[in-house]
């Protein structure tokens, strides 16, 4: 069972597991999981992991439209090093500085692969969920993607200073509450373009068309791309990129635009029905997915 059936399956018992966190009296709680294998490429330093693992929930806070607080995050190693465990103490702290919350701490353990998990706790009395998409609504995206994917390459190409560079991505926290009174659904990135489109679909009951000359490609995807076929699947496939993906009214384009903190791209519109299509043609449900067998 992959990540998405277990969220079906926890769905009739936990409504609303499929969106991004979890709404308790204003409350916005999420938690994730990072582990060394799969997700800490060779050369990641612990203040890149400290920041993106922190940054992950914080992603997920930005995506509800809400307003950031606080952090914890549980770190486990083989063998607690001092300068490791403050690297990524900065690094925590660091990222959540930089959306204005604050590192509260967290836990400790020792553990046969690094691993860390983190919780992130924001505010709104008005959550974006990612059921609101409407038929004529336009899609779009903050900042670039393929970002990610263009760093795990630099990773394997041993340009490590400039990988940890990337990874270090800062959760677009201050557009989601930017873009909570017009977003019609939203959702962070962070399985990919692809696969976040086909999940608002779902949410929404919707179809979408994109426009693959829009997207807004990392300059480093075309350093790191073989091929064009390739800098599509690390732009759209890949993921975890932490970007936004959310639909909103035409209309309200021009004023969320103004009021974003980062670049915003129309990269397609929401249509009826339940195809999605990009060019006259079917886009796979295909992304970053924990868990598949």
């Amino acid at each position: 069972m992959d990540e998405r059936a277990a969220l079906r399956l926890l769905d009739a018992d936990l409504p609303g597991a499929g969106d991004d966190a979890a709404i308790v009296d204003g409350l916005v709680v999420t938690t994730d999981m990072l582990h060394e294998a799969t997700d800490f490429p060779a050369g990641t330093t612990r203040y890149t992991a400290g920041w993106r693992s922190v940054g992950a929930s914080l992603s997920d806070v930005a995506a509800m439209g809400a307003t950031a607080t606080c952090a914890v995050a549980v770190y486990a190693a083989v063998e607690l090093d001092e300068t490791e465990l403050s690297d990524f103490v900065q690094g925590a702290r660091d990222v959540c500085e930089a959306v204005s919350a604050e590192y509260v701490g967290g836990d400790l353990d020792t553990h046969d692969e690094f691993t860390t998990a983190s919780t992130a706790i924001g505010r709104t009395d008005d959550p974006v969920l990612r059921s609101g998409a409407q038929p004529g609504d336009l899609l779009c995206v903050t900042g670039e993607l393929g970002r990610s994917a263009a760093a795990v390459r630099l990773f394997e190409a041993g340009e490590v200073e400039r990988a940890n560079d990337l990874f270090c991505f800062t959760p677009r926290v201050e557009t989601g509450v930017a873009l909570r009174d017009s977003a019609t659904a939203m959702m962070d990135s962070s399985d990919g373009l692809a696969r976040s489109v086909h999940q608002l679909a779902e949410a929404s009951d919707c179809g979408f068309e994109l426009d693959w000359d829009a997207l807004p490609v990392h300059d480093v995807v075309s350093e790191v791309a073989t091929d064009d076929a390739d800098r599509r699947t690390l732009s759209t496939y890949f993921g975890e990129d932490f970007e936004l993906v959310f639909t909103i009214p035409e209309d309200d384009l021009d004023t969320a635009r103004a009021a974003a903190s980062v670049q915003i791209t129309v990269v397609g519109r929401a249509t009826e029905g339940s195809d999605i299509i990009a060019d006259g043609e079917s886009v796979p449900d295909r992304g970053y997915t924990h868990g598949d067998d």
